[in-house]
């Protein structure tokens, strides 16, 4: 399994002698190609690194094994109506991902306790702004709504600063120093005790427009959204009404529905919101490359494939 031939699309055509140099140098009896190479032979294809395949073009290749997401999310890839049946989908997942997603996370959550909007304000005004923060970490409920690798990585890097963490989960579990909340019932507990809430769940049919008006009023007054997750969680019009009523203080998105972010959004020019543009999460190359790999040798170890999307779940 982990020789074959190795069709790349993430990065574009410079990022190729990268990609091949990463997988020389950890499993070099893969061939690795550039996703338009026409000297590709696709019955030779087994192997797919994707962002964003063109709609039916993994269907052209009949020997395909596993394809490989360049990303956490797969949508990218299963909004494909051809997309060849049975071939399974592997979500990309590294230390490095959960790591700038946990930072991302705290900054942000940081910045809504410390009115960061206030701040960029002052100077963006040149206004000399000096005002006592009324609050600390330590006395700040974070509800993290997705407890993967990723929401638990960031939970534990928001209680390390002092803040209280609660999370949700699909179904119940059990995490070290987390209290976790499930079920629709969960949910509102988690709302009603989050002075910061932290979006960090896939995109399903269950998770879209999911926080709306009505939940949206289950935070406490004042409090803050953080969304690095996928953007059809929120229902903006919804988020910016409660931002305009004053029920939220900020919010920090990363994520939007659709991308890019309109240049004529309201979310742009919004006083109490900060628009990042789906940078939170990243991984290097190499960690990517070795993610792969590894998936390969634990696949030929007899092993199931690892952080396997499962259709039933949406995930």
């Amino acid at each position: 399994m982990k020789g074959g031939l190795l069709l790349v699309k993430t990065g574009g055509a410079a990022a190729l002698p990268e990609w091949q140099a990463r997988f020389a140098e950890l499993a070099p009896d893969l061939d690795v190609r550039g996703w338009d190479d026409p000297t590709v032979d696709p019955d030779a294809v087994t192997l797919v690194l994707v962002w964003e395949p063109q709609p039916g073009r993994l269907a052209r290749y009949p020997n395909l094994r596993v394809i490989f997401s360049s990303a956490a999310g797969v949508d990218h890839i299963t909004c494909d109506p051809d997309l060849p049946r049975g071939v399974p989908i592997v979500r990309m997942a590294t230390e490095e991902t959960a790591q700038t997603m946990g930072e991302y996370v705290c900054l942000a959550a940081l910045s809504i306790l410390r009115d960061g909007n206030r701040l960029a304000a002052a100077q963006a005004n040149r206004r000399w702004d000096s005002f006592e923060q009324p609050h600390t970490a330590l006395d700040k409920r974070v509800g993290v709504m997705g407890l993967g690798n990723i929401g638990q990585v960031a939970a534990r890097m928001l209680g390390a600063l002092g803040f209280t963490v609660a999370g949700w989960a699909r179904t119940p579990r059990e995490l070290r120093g987390i209290k976790v909340h499930s079920g629709e019932s969960g949910l509102d507990d988690l709302l009603a005790e989050s002075d910061i809430l932290v979006g960090l769940l896939p995109e399903t049919p269950q998770t879209r427009g999911l926080l709306d008006r009505e939940r949206i009023r289950r935070l406490p007054q004042g409090a803050g959204i953080v969304n690095a997750g996928r953007g059809s969680l929120i229902v903006m019009s919804d988020l910016i009404a409660a931002l305009d009523e004053g029920h939220l203080g900020a919010a920090w998105l990363d994520v939007f529905d659709p991308e890019p972010l309109p240049a004529d959004h309201p979310a742009w020019r919004h006083p109490r919101i900060t628009v990042t543009s789906h940078v939170a999460g990243f991984a290097s190359r190499r960690a990517r490359a070795r993610s792969v790999v590894a998936a390969l040798e634990a696949h030929e170890r007899g092993e199931p494939l690892p952080n396997l999307y499962d259709a039933d779940r949406g995930y």
